[in-house]
């Protein structure tokens, strides 16, 4: 059967925009003028009153199942503008849903830069304010550091004489643990909280689906495996496969899949998993490494001290010895690599590592990445194009960093966030949220890429770096699409492409930059089928 959509401005990847459009079965089979449309022989038409049509969204790094798992939980970042109103959302959350035995009240999304009663982090003891019957864990909204009440120190067998992990730091305060956990030592409360069974992980990618698509998205780039590491990979991708099966993914998934030891990179590889494998719902997609933690927990490791904290630069993840072998055993696979860089000597790490591996194995079409790419140097930017590497960059992070990035990171801050200026060196630069860390939304991500400034307004942070709203929507459809090495068949609208696409309630090309965010998702079509 063939569907026409009538009377719209659509945008086909170039300009001017396209008036009509046509799909059948899953694909687009024409698109044009409204003219050439009278001369489609369609089963059915729709007449889009004047909407702006563009390729359905992508989200080219996210945390799909851990999305899922918040919506769950305590929505800490909605509750985060002071210490007190965040502890009296915790206790809203176990008022409505109490903890059962053995189970954990956990929050995700509070930032302590937003606290007007407090200037500092929560901690144990305020925690405990909420309860000390039932272990408590709470996540701060970039996801690289957490807080726990006392009774989960006790369970977790937490003390003074606790060593903190590579690559992690335990809080201390008066030879105490103070309840605060950052990157690796997390893993220390996260191996104690009881694993989902698949049953849940179903609801939760479902639950994230229907809200991905509130905001237009129909693929995302994600990377799932972190979110529950007592739960094999295996099984996140059987219940994926099994609600593909099902007709219940309204989302395109490009697993980002995150390992973190040799062997089990090894033992990935040999079981058949390769990026490429799998249908256009749901495909194993680079290794994902997480090279170092975030700017606003101060644990991005930096090549000089946070200029408004000179105790430390951050830390790396990984040394560069397991680095190096990481990306190696990947590339020499014909896999693709993602690896999350915030600081720029984490940034450093990370060109080395994929420069040996391409001496050591060379290849032509790698498009191996950098999740981030936030706190940078010139000769970095020179690198990564010399290196034919993808950028995933999320735009909607400047909402924040606009007012803590100069802080944080004092003279860095003037080559950093520099998208533009690799796009103008012909890097393929991919746009998305990180969510759950910022929320899946499009819009407010294309005005920040366009505008450079908080959503809120204020002065606009590097403006040479700003994109056009034809770069910041193609960041969002034709590159994404590219970076999952499909800009053959999807991210646009064209004949032969999937039938993939959003329609919006205002033309973006059209809106004033600073009113972007407020243009209205209408509607979201995937393969065809409207799912939102």
């Amino acid at each position: 059967m063939i569907t026409l959509y009538k009377n719209a401005r659509v945008y086909t990847g170039e300009l001017p925009l396209a008036e009509a459009f046509a799909e059948q079965d899953g694909r687009f089979v024409f698109v044009g003028s409204a003219e050439y449309a009278d001369h489609i022989k369609a089963d059915k038409t729709v007449d889009l009153g004047g909407a702006f049509v563009c390729a359905g969204f992508t989200d080219s790094h996210m945390h799909l199942l851990g999305y899922g798992m918040t919506l769950s939980q305590a929505p800490l970042g909605e509750h985060t503008g002071s210490l007190s109103d965040m502890l009296d959302c915790l206790r809203k959350q176990a008022e409505e849903h109490p903890p059962l035995p053995g189970r954990w009240l956990r929050g995700r999304g509070w930032n302590q830069d937003y606290f007007a009663d407090e200037s500092r982090m929560p901690d144990r003891y305020d925690l405990d304010k909420v309860s000390t019957e039932y272990p408590i864990a709470a996540v701060r909204c970039c996801g690289h550091a957490l807080a726990v009440n006392s009774r989960a120190l006790e369970l977790c067998g937490i003390t003074a004489d606790t060593p903190s992990p590579a690559g992690g730091r335990i809080g201390m305060k008066d030879g105490e643990p103070d309840g605060l956990f950052f990157d690796d030592a997390m893993k220390l409360i996260y191996s104690n909280i009881p694993a989902p069974d698949k049953a849940e992980i179903r609801e939760w990618i479902e639950a994230a689906c229907r809200g991905l698509n509130s905001y237009g998205i129909t693929s995302v780039q994600t990377d799932d495996y972190s979110t529950a590491r007592a739960v094999s990979p295996s099984v996140i991708d059987e219940a994926y496969r099994e609600l593909e099966a099902e007709g219940r993914l309204s989302v395109r998934v490009y697993e980002q899949c995150n390992i973190t030891e040799p062997e089990a990179l090894e033992a990935f590889i040999a079981a058949g998993n390769m990026t490429g494998k799998g249908s256009d719902m749901f495909m194993t997609g680079p290794l994902k490494m997480l090279g170092d933690g975030s700017l606003g927990a101060r644990t991005a490791y930096l090549s000089v001290l946070y200029a408004d904290d000179p105790s430390g630069r951050g830390f790396p993840i990984f040394t560069q010895e397991k680095m190096d072998e990481m990306i190696s055993i990947a590339n020499r696979n014909g896999m693709q690599t993602a690896v999350h860089a915030i600081g720029d000597a984490c940034l450093d790490m990370v060109l080395d590592a994929v420069e040996k591996a391409l001496k050591e194995c060379p290849r032509e079409d790698h498009r191996h990445g950098i999740v981030h790419c936030q706190i940078s140097r010139a000769d970095q930017l020179e690198r990564i194009a010399k290196l034919g590497m993808h950028v995933y960059a999320q735009s909607i992070f400047l909402d924040y960093d606009t007012r803590i990035v100069r802080e944080r990171a004092g003279a860095l801050a003037d080559t950093s966030y520099s998208w533009k200026t690799l796009l103008d060196e012909g890097v393929s630069v991919s746009n998305g949220s990180d969510c759950p860390v910022e929320l899946p939304n499009v819009m407010g991500g294309i005005q920040c890429a366009v505008t450079r400034k908080s959503l809120k307004g204020g002065e606009a942070y590097l403006p040479e770096q700003a994109f056009s709203v034809k770069e910041a929507l193609d960041s969002f459809t034709s590159q994404a699409a590219y970076a999952e090495f499909k800009e053959d068949r999807k991210g646009r609208i064209a004949p032969g492409y999937l039938a993939d696409f959003t329609v919006l309630a205002e033309d973006p090309f059209e809106a004033a930059p600073e009113k972007i965010k407020d243009i209205e998702v209408l509607g979201a079509w995937l393969g065809g089928k409207r799912v939102k």
